[in-house]
C-alpha cells in the first residue's frame, strides 16, 4: 500500500543517483592542467621558501614547520621535468595527507574543484618508455579549458621518491 504524496524515483532519476561523481582540485604546471582527489588535500597555502636540507634531490625544495609538524615540500615542475621554474604570487603550496604522512606539492597555481563522474574521465594511453613514467597518470577528462591530466597522488609520492624524502630528512 503506498503512502499518499510518495512517487517512485523514475527510470532517470534512478540512473543519475547511480552515477558516482567525485571532486578533483585542478592546478597548473606551465601549460598543462592536472587534477587530484580534493580528499587528499589538507590545505592550500601561498608559497614559502622552505629550509632546504642538503644533498637532497632536485626536486626535493625543504621543508616547512606546519604547525609543529616538518612538512617536506616537492616541487613537480621539477618532478616533471618542466622548463622554467619561476615563483610568483600565484605559485602555492598543496598540502596533502598521502600513504599517512603530510607532503607539500608546489605547483603553478590552483585552478578550481571539478566534479567529475566516473565516465567523465578517459583512460592514459600507453606510452612504452623507460625514461617516462606514466603509472600515476589515471586517466585524462575534457574540460572547458581543453584536456586535463588526473593523477594519483599516492603513486606519484609514494615509493622510491619517498624513500629519497625520507634520506634527505634522516640524513
Amino acid at each position: 500500500m503506498q503512502q499518499q504524496g510518495y512517487r517512485a524515483p523514475s527510470h532517470t532519476q534512478a540512473r543519475q543517483a547511480e552515477v558516482r561523481k567525485s571532486e578533483f582540485l585542478t592546478f597548473r604546471l606551465g601549460a598543462e592542467s592536472y587534477g587530484i582527489e580534493i580528499l587528499k588535500v589538507q590545505e592550500i597555502r601561498g608559497y614559502e621558501q622552505p629550509t632546504t636540507i642538503a644533498n637532497a634531490p632536485a626536486f626535493i625544495k625543504g621543508v616547512i614547520n606546519l604547525r609543529g609538524v616538518i612538512v617536506p615540500v616537492l616541487d613537480l615542475r621539477v618532478k616533471f621535468r618542466l622548463p622554467d621554474i619561476k615563483y610568483d604570487e600565484f605559485t602555492v603550496v598543496i598540502i596533502l595527507n598521502v600513504a599517512s604522512r603530510v607532503v607539500g606539492v608546489v605547483v603553478d597555481s590552483v585552478s578550481d574543484v571539478l566534479s567529475l563522474a566516473d565516465d567523465d574521465i578517459r583512460a592514459a594511453p600507453e606510452f612504452a618508455s623507460a625514461t617516462f613514467d606514466t603509472q600515476y597518470i589515471t586517466g585524462l577528462a575534457t574540460v572547458e579549458e581543453g584536456m586535463l591530466v588526473m593523477l594519483d597522488i599516492e603513486k606519484l609520492l609514494t615509493g622510491a621518491d619517498m624513500a629519497l624524502v625520507d634520506t634527505a630528512l634522516h640524513a
